[in-house]
């Protein structure tokens, strides 16, 4: 409805200018701009006659609005509305695209090879579409003197027409291929590459995934179940934060490593467990990089430079002690980094590392007796005190 009722008011624009919007023709040194109105203008119109509010909402439908050539910048490729005194012309209704029909690109070569025939600097090409034209004689190579001899009878007529009427015409028919065959934008390029690098997921999958992650993790939400002792938060028993804070693991924390690498390495007791578990497979040095590289970020700036190269020296010199595996992707950049060493000289390293312990050391871990002989005494642990603690309420 609007867009119907902007078309009425665009066209009624063309006729009676006088009288909607201030069409006018602007004096400029040494010549003249004819019909043109500015941005400004445009979106006062809009304001008023769609009861728009916002500058900003009017703007959007306006650049919308340009998109689509129903009036255009006359210095400019990029179709957009800015509210400022940039000079807009209103497009034809011949080239409305509400015409609903679609050039081929004979005409678009046509209408390139004319713009060339003529020495003028607002009709030189641009560098997109001087590449344009140079595909295109290429593709119409066996066509092409018929091309060139329909370009020069469209310049004969042009010729005969008053000046002024050439001018806007020219303007006119440039935006209609700013349209049709719009430039190639390359950070558009860039940003559609970078979605194509996403990892697209069904949002039935991804709701599943959050139901899941809901439910596991829920019992360790105080405030969704009742916690053993109670909740510091609504209580002011510390018990449960002191429990939480030792270094004999209670069933829940244990469980809780089994979920993740990153769960195990972030609790004190799961990192130290899991350390004795690779101490005892005598592999524990992709641990202890891990771990040296995370103190590395918390180190004071001025002791960073001299940590980075002990790093090195003990893991990635040649004859290190604790010589790691890395590829040689990230042996050269974690190298490279080092001629200026900082806190995340090690990233690519550490990143590695990490998937390598999660896919091959930690799965080992969770399969361990190690862990299992530690999950089965915390079980039975729970137990025995539930237990003490039922007979007590009972003897009360």
């Amino acid at each position: 409805m609007w867009v119907f009722g902007l078309k009425v008011g665009f066209n009624q624009g063309n006729m009676f200018n006088r009288y909607i919007f201030p069409v006018r023709t602007v004096k400029s040194f040494l010549t003249k701009i004819p019909s043109v109105v500015t941005g400004t203008d445009i979106v006062q119109w809009m304001m008023k006659n769609l009861a728009i509010e916002d500058p900003g909402e009017a703007m959007h439908i306006g650049s919308l609005i340009a998109a689509q050539g129903y009036f255009f910048p006359i210095s400019d490729h990029v179709l957009s509305l800015k509210d400022d005194g940039t000079f807009y012309r209103f497009q034809a209704p011949y080239f409305w695209p509400s015409n609903c029909w679609e050039p081929e690109n004979t005409d678009y070569a046509i209408y390139l090879c004319k713009r060339t025939m003529q020495n003028k600097t607002r009709l030189e090409l641009a560098d997109y579409e001087a590449e344009n034209l140079a595909r295109l004689q290429r593709a119409f190579a066996r066509k092409w003197e018929f091309i060139f001899m329909q370009a020069e009878a469209q310049v004969k007529i042009d010729r005969k027409k008053d000046r002024v009427e050439r001018k806007i015409l020219d303007s006119q028919e440039r935006a209609f291929w700013d349209v049709h065959r719009p430039a190639v934008r390359t950070y558009q390029i860039v940003f559609l590459n970078t979605q194509l690098d996403r990892h697209c997921m069904k949002m039935s999958k991804v709701a599943e995934s959050l139901m899941s992650y809901t439910e596991q993790y829920q019992e360790y939400d105080p405030f969704v179940v009742s916690p053993e002792p109670s909740n510091p938060w609504t209580t002011d028993d510390t018990s449960f934060w002191e429990l939480e804070a030792s270094n004999d693991p209670g069933q829940q924390r244990v469980r809780k490593w089994g979920f993740s690498l990153e769960e195990t390495l972030k609790d004190p007791a799961g990192r130290d467990q899991f350390l004795k578990f690779l101490e005892s497979e005598f592999s524990s040095e992709n641990l202890q990089f891990w771990l040296a590289v995370q103190d590395l970020k918390r180190l004071p700036l001025e002791k960073v430079a001299d940590r980075a190269q002990e790093i090195w020296a003990e893991f990635l010199a040649e004859g290190a002690p604790s010589s790691i595996n890395l590829d040689s992707h990230s042996y050269e950049r974690t190298s490279h980094n080092l001629k200026d060493p900082g806190r995340y000289s090690y990233e690519d390293a550490q990143d590695h590392i990490y998937k390598l312990m999660k896919s091959d050391s930690y799965t080992r871990y969770l399969r361990s007796s190690a862990y299992q002989d530690l999950l089965l005494a915390r079980k039975k642990g729970k137990s025995l005190t539930g237990k003490r603690l039922t007979g007590l309420m009972q003897s009360s």
